[in-house]
């Protein structure tokens, strides 16, 4: 497989798979979900029993021998390296993984770095990876583990700079995802990070995927219409699309799902898209 298929692959999973994914309860019955969730446990920042070969060989299938060799090749070089040298090999497998559009095995090596290397940016780095492999796998033995790695990674990083609005994002989403007893939790802090940046992409992304798992698809809209204005892309205008297609706007859902099929010239994909405009006709 490509590098272009892979990505169009991904993009697919992230638009179809997490759009999908069951509703989030709370979101706008706080009380409610208090009081049922009051005698949970909050969820464990214990990594689930997953392994970073499992991941890697799973990823390997993915993207065909040709695209792994590489990184076969410095799998070895690092069973090999002195703990000295480990660290910069590390971040070549990261990267290596990242080119390729598998976060989960970059997530494990930028976490790999970011316990030798103590700073924000390593733990971003690795909780972001993570937030990604929960959002695009289908394995749903893996999310737990891949959930309960992305909230570690945020709070590490917010233990050195709270304030951080990367590191407030992130945490919030995998709050939404599962890592808080209440998803209201998630849902404050990105809250408070579009008070602080009314404009921050990520933020305003993940709210409005929200408020479309709540059927809140008028500020749905107005969240990915903040998002598109930055950098348009396949992912919102999709959102964009089906927040329309549910609010009764049938032109402006075709406008945006026309959008899409610009930005991801890919057969199968457009052939999805032309069946939900035939849906709207």
């Amino acid at each position: 497989m490509k590098k272009g298929q892979i990505a169009a692959v991904v993009a697919v999973l992230v638009i179809m798979g997490y759009l999908y994914m069951q509703p989030v309860r709370g979101l706008e019955k706080a009380k409610d979900v208090a009081k049922e969730t009051a005698a949970a446990p909050a969820a464990s920042n214990t990594t689930a029993a997953i392994s970073l070969s499992e991941i890697s060989e799973a990823a390997k299938a993915v993207i065909g021998q040709g695209l792994a060799a590489k990184i076969v090749e410095l799998e070895e070089k690092l069973k090999a390296a002195p703990e000295a040298d480990k660290p910069a090999i590390e971040k070549q497998l990261a990267a290596q993984w990242d080119d390729v559009n598998q976060p989960a095995p970059a997530a494990f090596y930028y976490k790999a770095i970011a316990q030798k290397a103590n700073t924000v940016d390593n733990w971003i780095n690795a909780g972001n990876r993570f937030n990604e492999a929960f959002k695009t796998t289908q394995d749903t033995a893996a999310q737990p583990a891949y959930m309960a790695n992305a909230v570690e990674a945020f709070e590490n990083a917010r233990k050195l700079d709270a304030e951080n609005l990367d590191a407030k994002t992130g945490l919030g989403v995998a709050y939404v995802n599962g890592g808080a007893p209440s998803p209201m939790q998630g849902i404050t802090l990105l809250r408070e990070v579009v008070a602080k940046d009314p404009a921050n992409r990520n933020a305003n992304l993940a709210l409005g995927v929200f408020s479309m798992k709540s059927g809140q698809y008028d500020k749905a809209v107005e969240r990915f219409k903040t998002v598109i204005a930055q950098k348009p892309e396949v992912e919102p205008y999709f959102y964009l699309a089906e927040s329309y297609k549910q609010l009764g706007r049938k032109k402006e859902a075709i406008e945006a799902y026309n959008k899409c099929k610009e930005m991801m010239p890919d057969p199968a994909f457009g052939k999805r898209i032309d069946d939900f405009i035939k849906e709207l006709n």
